[in-house]
C-alpha cells in the first residue's frame, strides 16, 4: 500500500485556535449584540479564551474567569447608569478634625439588640463622621456587651481620645412597656439622653427604643415647638433621583389626626426639606387616593383646603400612592396610620425585589455568568431600598433634634441614623423651626 499522505492526517489549516467552550461563546454573542460595547468585546473574549486554555475542560473555571475578566472590562460602561442609581459618594474624609466634631446623645439601652449593637454603631460613626457620642446606658451591661463583642479596646480608645463619653443611667424603658413609664423611670437612659440635649450638652439625640416612650420623653423633657399641637415622625424615602429623597410625615406618631395637624406637618416638613435637604422650593403633597381636590375622606378634603391657602409653602396638590417615590414631590403629608403602613411596606421591597431577581436568573453556568455581572449592581439597588441604610426617622415638632431608630437596629442602622442626626444638627434647622411658631397662624378644625 502506498504511504499515507502526511498532509491528510494534519489538522486543517483553518483550525488555528482552540475551540471556545459553549458558555464562553454564548457570553461573546450576548455582548456583541450591544453596539455600545463592541470595541471592548475582543479584549474580554481574548481574556476568557486564555482562561479556557489554562482551565482545560473545567467549564466552571472558564465561566468564573470569563465573568471576572469581562466584568472588570465591560461593567464600568454597561452598568454605569445602574451605578448612578445608588447616588452620591459614601466615602468619608480620610481625617476628621476634632474641632469639627459635634456632640450627639445616644440612648444606649434602646432597641432589641442593645447595648452591643448600638455601641458598635456608635464606634463606627465616630470613625467615619465628625461627631462625638455621649453614650447613655447601664454601665455594667454596656461593658459586658463590649467584652462579648470584642469592642472593649475600641471603646476604651474612643474614651481616651475624648470622642466617646459613657454616661451611667438607671433601669431602662423596655420595648413592651407603656410610653408613660418615662414619668416613673426618671433616670432611664432615654430620659437622661433627652436631658443632655435640653442642657445643651448634645445637639441631637438618637434612640432605637420604644418609639412611644421616645416621643413621650421628648415632649416631657424638650417640649413642643410654639404653634405645634402634635409632633410628627418624618422618614426619608428613596426616589428615582438618588440625590433627592422624599420626606414622608407622619409615619407613626399620630394614629388619629386632624386637618390642623397635617397642616402643621407640612410646615415642619417644608422647613426640614429646605434647610437640611437643600431643596430651594420644596413641593409639598398630600397623600390621597386621587389628584382631584374633591377626592379622599373628610380629613383629606379639609386638609387640602388648608394647604391650598398656605402661603409659606409650595403646595403641589394631592399625591397618589404611586407618586410617592416618583420624585414629583419633596414632602408628602399623611396621618400616622397611613404613613406607618407605607413605611413598613417599603421596608420589605428591597429584600423581595432581590429575591425575585435571584429566582428569575437562569440556573447553571448561564446563571453564574449573569450573577457575576449583576452582583455588585444588585447590591447597590438593595442598598438604596434597605431601611437600614436610612437608619431612622426624625421627630419633628419638639424643641430639639431627635432621631428615632427601628427597634431591630444594628450597627449599620445606628451609623446611618447618626449621620442623619449630624446632618440636621449642622444645618441650624432648629432656628427656623423655632421661628415657625412666631409666624404660625391659628388653624382650627
Amino acid at each position: 500500500m502506498p504511504p499515507k499522505d502526511p498532509d491528510s492526517a494534519a489538522t486543517p489549516s483553518f483550525r488555528t485556535k482552540p475551540r471556545r467552550s459553549k458558555a464562553v461563546r454564548r457570553l461573546v454573542i450576548w455582548y456583541r449584540r450591544n453596539a455600545a460595547v463592541t470595541t471592548l468585546v475582543d479584549t474580554a473574549t481574548t481574556s476568557a479564551t486564555a482562561a479556557g486554555s489554562v482551565a482545560g475542560s473545567v467549564a466552571g473555571s472558564v465561566v468564573s474567569s470569563a465573568g471576572t475578566v469581562a466584568g472588570s472590562v465591560l461593567q464600568p460602561l454597561v452598568f454605569d447608569p445602574l451605578r448612578r442609581l445608588q447616588g452620591g459618594n459614601n466615602d468619608e474624609e480620610d481625617s476628621i478634625h476634632d474641632n469639627d466634631r459635634l456632640w450627639v446623645a445616644v440612648d444606649g439601652m434602646g432597641g432589641d439588640h442593645a447595648p452591643g449593637a448600638i455601641l458598635e454603631g456608635c464606634l463606627e460613626a465616630i470613625a467615619r463622621l465628625p461627631l462625638r457620642v455621649r453614650f447613655v446606658g447601664e454601665t455594667d451591661r454596656v461593658q459586658a456587651a463590649a467584652a462579648e463583642m470584642g469592642l472593649t479596646d475600641a471603646m476604651n480608645a474612643a474614651i481616651e481620645t475624648g470622642h466617646l463619653d459613657l454616661v451611667a443611667s438607671g433601669p431602662s424603658v423596655e420595648m413592651h412597656e407603656e410610653a408613660t413609664v418615662v414619668r416613673r423611670k426618671r433616670d432611664a437612659s432615654i430620659n437622661m439622653a433627652m436631658n443632655l440635649v435640653k442642657k445643651g450638652e448634645a445637639l441631637a439625640v438618637y434612640s432605637a427604643g420604644n418609639s412611644g416612650a421616645v416621643m413621650a420623653s421628648a415632649i416631657f423633657r424638650l417640649g413642643r415647638l410654639a404653634g405645634i399641637e402634635r409632633p410628627a415622625i418624618g422618614a426619608l424615602f428613596p426616589t428615582k433621583d438618588p440625590g433627592q429623597p422624599v420626606l414622608v410625615l407622619d409615619v407613626g406618631a399620630n394614629m388619629d389626626s386632624k386637618p390642623s395637624y397635617l397642616h402643621q406637618f407640612a410646615l415642619l416638613g417644608n422647613i426640614y426639606s429646605r434647610d437640611v435637604l437643600q431643596v430651594t422650593k420644596p413641593r409639598v403633597g398630600l397623600l390621597n387616593i386621587g389628584e382631584e381636590e374633591c377626592k379622599g375622606n373628610d380629613l383629606a378634603v379639609k386638609t387640602y383646603a388648608l394647604l391650598s391657602k398656605e402661603s409659606r409653602l409650595l403646595f403641589a396638590g394631592n399625591c397618589e400612592g404611586r407618586d410617592v417615590l416618583s420624585g414629583a414631590f419633596d414632602v408628602v403629608v399623611c396621618d400616622g396610620f397611613t404613613g406607618n403602613v407605607l413605611l413598613k411596606f417599603l421596608e420589605s421591597v428591597g429584600s423581595v425585589l432581590l429575591g425575585v431577581l435571584r429566582a428569575e436568573l437562569p440556573r447553571g453556568r448561564r446563571g453564574k455568568v449573569g450573577s457575576a455581572f449583576l452582583r455588585s449592581n444588585l447590591k447597590r439597588i438593595k442598598k438604596r431600598l434597605d431601611h437600614a441604610e436610612h437608619g431612622g426617622a426624625l421627630l419633628l415638632g419638639v424643641n430639639g433634634i431627635c432621631v428615632i431608630g427601628h427597634g431591630s437596629s444594628r450597627a449599620l442602622s445606628v451609623l446611618s441614623a447618626l449621620r442623619l442626626a449630624h446632618s440636621a444638627a449642622s444645618h441650624g434647622v432648629m432656628d427656623d423651626l423655632a421661628a415657625l411658631g412666631n409666624t404660625s397662624s391659628t388653624v382650627g378644625v
